[in-house]
């Protein structure tokens, strides 16, 4: 691995996720819904996996660089479709809301500070698995393929996880229901879990490199995030208001996280 363009690509990054976080923030706050950031978070990463990726040239092993750069594209494009077509023209998200709630000041500061500072920091720190893995110079190793492969199974639960509710959300007899077939029977929250190993696995293609073992801060975080932040556990909040007794007993019975078989 070379330092001097690892560093470069680095500090480009964090250029690059300052101008995306504030062209969103423009763009918010010309519309006044700040859940457009959401779209933005997974497809940020697929511009930070571009930018790197055209930065490695003659640095990295070709077969990694594409191989990281193609799963961190596919993850984030289809993460930020389904998240932009889940919440067109819905207005609001009740987090941003219950958020803007707490302002004293000025709107333009606030979620500049809390939305688009915090969140372009948190993504930045959590693609540097992308970034080292395309400074590898080494042939692809076992490890790397071992990553690729937990990165498939990450990805297939977030994608089937959602395919399922979005369907029996779809169905009009389900309407103030709590879905608890397919993946949902195992764990509350298989896209989350899914996306958790997704980042997994793209550490496991960094840290094949020695160096690249301190990239395990990004599976980390990504699932502090997911479990006790701004997934899990504001999700499951609003769901024990809005579902009283029926989401009380599926949480009694199901896991929280990692699946696992229910309990009787």
């Amino acid at each position: 691995m070379t330092w001097g363009p690892l560093v470069v690509n680095l500090v480009a990054t964090i250029a690059v996720v300052a101008a995306l976080m504030l062209g969103t923030f423009a763009y918010a706050m010309r519309t006044g819904v700040q859940v457009i950031m959401d779209t933005m978070w997974s497809l940020g990463f697929v511009v930070i996996a571009g930018v790197t990726f055209a930065l490695s040239q003659g640095h990295g092993d070709p077969t990694i660089r594409i191989v990281v750069l193609v799963i961190t594209a596919i993850w984030g494009l289809r993460l930020s479709i389904h998240i932009f077509v889940r919440n067109h023209g819905k207005g609001e998200d009740p987090r941003y809301a219950s958020l803007l709630r707490r302002n004293q000041g000025s709107v333009a500061r606030f979620v500049l500070r809390y939305i688009y500072f915090a969140q372009g920091r948190i993504m930045w720190i959590v693609s540097i698995p992308v970034q080292f893995a395309m400074y590898e110079r080494h042939p692809a190793k076992a490890l790397e393929w071992i990553g690729v492969a937990v990165w498939a199974i990450g990805f297939g639960f977030e994608t089937i996880g959602d395919w399922q509710l979005r369907r029996f959300k779809s169905n009009p007899a389900h309407v103030g229901k709590v879905m608890d077939t397919g993946l949902w029977r195992y764990t509350r929250h298989p896209n989350y879990f899914g996306d958790s190993v997704v980042w997994v696995g793209l550490f496991l293609v960094a840290a094949s490199n020695w160096v690249g073992i301190v990239t395990v801060v990004s599976p980390i975080i990504m699932t502090n995030l997911l479990v006790n932040h701004t997934g899990k556990a504001l999700l499951e909040k609003h769901l024990g208001r809005s579902k009283g007794e029926d989401y009380a007993s599926y949480v009694a019975h199901t896991s929280g996280f990692f699946p696992l078989r229910p309990k009787p």
